[in-house]
Formats: C-alpha cells, structure tokens, sequence
C-alpha cells in the first residue's frame, strides 16, 4: 500500500523542486554538489562564530575589541568528505593563538572524524541505532546500519593483524579464560566461547596477548591457543592461572611442560558450594575458607581432613573434589603472600570480562563471529587505555620470581 503524502510534504517538495530549479540544478551530483556547498558554509560560518568567541568581538566590531590580537585573513584547507573533496576557507588570527575545535588545525578528512567517533561509540557497547541518533544529533547526517557495519569493519584487519604480533619471550603469569556469547550460525543461534589470555610481563605490565572466538570451551582448542603462542614468540610462562576445566592442566603441559599451573580458587569454590543449602552455606564457608587461607600447606590439609569430618556425611562431594584437584589448587602455598595474592584467583582476567560483559550487554545475539569479535577488540582497546603502570608491590614479587625461578631467567 502506497504511502499517503500529507499537504506538508507536499509543499516542502514543491518549495525544494523551486530551490533546485533557482540553482539550475537538474541531476544528482548537482543536488550533492549543493549539499557540499551548503556543509561548507555551515562549517566556514561555524568557524568564524569560534573565532568571534576567541577575541571576543565579532567582525568590524571594534568598538567592543579588547584585545592585542586580531583576524589576519584566511587558510585554504582541503577536508576529504563521502561527498567528496570539500574547499574551505579557515579564519585566522594574527598571534596565531586561534585553535578552530569545529575543523581542527590537523584535520584532513570530515568522515574521518564522524567515523572515529562511531568507533568509539561502537567500542562503549552502543546500538546501532543509538550510533545513528547521536551522529544525526551532533552532525545532522544519517547514517544507516549497513554504514556502521561497514566503517567498524575496517577494523577487522587491525585485529588479525593484533592477533599475530610478536610477544615477550618469558611472561611471569599468564591468565587464561573464556566467556560465552549467543552468535548466529548458518541459521541458528549458538553458544561460542571467547577465549582470552592475558599476561604479567617481567616488568609487571598487564597485556591482553589475544581474543579467539571458537565453539564451547575445550582443552582442545586451548591446546591450539597455547601452541599459538609459542609460534608467537612466548618461550616460557612461570605461571599459568586457569579455571577447572577437564584437560586443561595437560594442554599446558604439552606446550609449556615447566610452567607452574594455579587453578583458580574462587571458581573451585563456586563449583563445589553451588548445591549448598542457603541455611549452611554461611558456617560452611567459615570452615572453607580455613583451607584455601592457612599459613601453609600441611596446615591447608589439616583443616580439609577437619572440613571432611565435619561435613563429609551431608557434602560428600566437596573435600572429594578439593582432593582431586589438590595438585593443581595448592601451587600458591610455595609462595610468599605478594604473590599468592597476585595467582590464587584469576580476578585480573575476570574483571577484565567483566568489563567487556557491560559493552555487549546491548546485544543479546551477534550476528557473525567477526561482528562479536571487532566489538570485543574495540572494547579491549577502551578498557586497556587505563591500564598504567604495574602492581605497587611488583617489586617484592619480581624478587620472589628471581629466587623461584632463577635457572628460567636470563641473567
């Protein structure tokens, strides 16, 4: 069904055809042509009303002039547009102190800028037509979904790129994780997992060392992650913290076989008090936390035998699994509490998904692996800017480190 023109439409239309014929324009790059000219008036006028600001008299006002400064002509300036090239004249003042924030003094190219500006709207977890609404309100354009799609695309190769760059040679820890994701696959929608590793250098610097979007988490394909890495440039990892997933510790092991594994103590807690009844799990979590927190070792195993006996008979199954796992749960008692606080969970890595979790919350389906991993990239990028310095205590732990492991460290 045809869509009704209202008489208001109507008359824009008939006072728009009266424009165009006014100008002799009769085809579409004339009408372009016209909005060009039209985005560079408002763009030269824009310019003029900041430089008014700036000396604070407008133009031929000398009565109100105040100031040692003055206009001193104009700058041709050249700025790349969809529209295509655009010619504009920038005021200037005469001590030079004039810095235009409309056109700024660097400035080559208007989409240039809209597009970076859609990039990060896209890197903070905005919707697509959230994007579209602010650039209209800023800019006055439209922008469509396939636009969006196809400017945040151009970073897609930044991200392979990204994904291959040379790594250190020795790390001290590396985290190791996976967070899950709805994408849509030849027609329905699945759950895949983003695999994510993030390292400690030797200096103490955190770096994300990659992002890899594949099926449900596997040893498998951490297997390949891990061999990934050592193709990389990654010799050796002192420490490797990880969750409890079946297979993990022996994917290590075949790639890094003198790397000490952490397994996480707070996900080995999570997993095992999941089925506690809400009226135990208070004094149950006392008795708990007396294993993971003591001073050592032997006296860690002394107060699971003292939980078993106390909780045994109702929860059979948690001192079974603390037992199985022990191995690879009790590697921080060797270490001084620097760095036990630093290994015996993995809450760098999970804070860091966290964050990501907030960006892509808006989207509960994304519609290709690439579409979920250029937002995951661009968010990275967001959350890593503010990632300066090291740990203050990385000095006592980078001792310890020296001591633990001085026949892996260059001298």
């Amino acid at each position: 069904m045809a869509r009704k023109i209202t008489p208001e439409r109507r008359e824009r239309r008939k006072q728009l055809l009266a424009l165009l014929q006014d100008a002799g324009i009769n085809d579409v790059e004339g009408v372009q042509d016209l909005f060009k000219e039209m985005v560079g008036t408002v763009l030269e006028n824009g310019l003029e009303g900041e430089l008014d600001e700036e000396l604070g008299y407008s133009k031929y006002d000398y009565q109100n002039k105040q100031t040692e400064n003055s206009r001193n002509g104009y700058s041709e300036k050249t700025l790349k547009t969809s529209l295509g090239d655009l010619e504009l004249s920038i005021p200037r003042d005469r001590k030079g102190e004039f810095d235009p924030q409309l056109v700024k003094k660097n400035q080559t190219s208007l989409s240039g800028d809209i597009e970076e500006k859609i990039l990060s709207m896209y890197a903070k977890g905005m919707s697509t037509s959230d994007i579209e609404s602010h650039i209209r309100d800023i800019y006055g354009l439209s922008v469509s979904d396939t636009t969006i799609s196809r400017i945040t695309d151009k970073i897609l190769p930044v991200v392979k790129e990204w994904q291959m760059r040379p790594l250190e040679s020795i790390y001290a820890v590396v985290f190791l994780d996976a967070i899950h994701f709805h994408v849509r696959s030849e027609g329905q929608i699945i759950k895949k997992a983003v695999y994510i590793a993030i390292g400690v250098q030797m200096d103490g610097i955190r770096d994300v060392l990659g992002m890899w979007v594949g099926e449900n988490e596997s040893a498998k394909f951490w297997l390949g992650i891990l061999n990934g890495l050592k193709n990389r440039g990654v010799e050796d990892i002192l420490i490797a913290c990880v969750d409890g997933l079946t297979g993990f510790t022996n994917a290590i092991e075949a790639v890094y076989p003198k790397t000490e594994i952490q397994q996480c103590i707070i996900h080995q807690i999570r997993n095992t008090t999941k089925f506690v009844s809400y009226k135990d799990i208070k004094v149950l979590m006392v008795d708990l936390k007396k294993v993971y927190a003591a001073v050592d070792e032997q006296t860690a195993l002394f107060e699971l035998d003292t939980f078993e006996e106390k909780w045994g008979k109702k929860y059979p199954k948690i001192a079974l699994s603390w037992r199985s796992h022990w191995p690879n749960l009790s590697t921080y008692f060797k270490y001084p509490q620097e760095v036990r606080t630093l290994i015996y969970t993995t809450n760098a890595i999970e804070n860091f998904n966290r964050q990501l979790r907030k960006v892509t919350k808006a989207k509960s389906v994304f519609p290709t692996d690439d579409s979920l991993l250029k937002m995951l990239y661009l968010a990275m990028m967001d959350i890593t800017r503010k990632w300066t310095g090291r740990r203050k205590d990385w000095g006592a732990i980078h001792s310890q480190l020296e001591i633990f492991f001085a026949d892996r460290l260059p001298e």
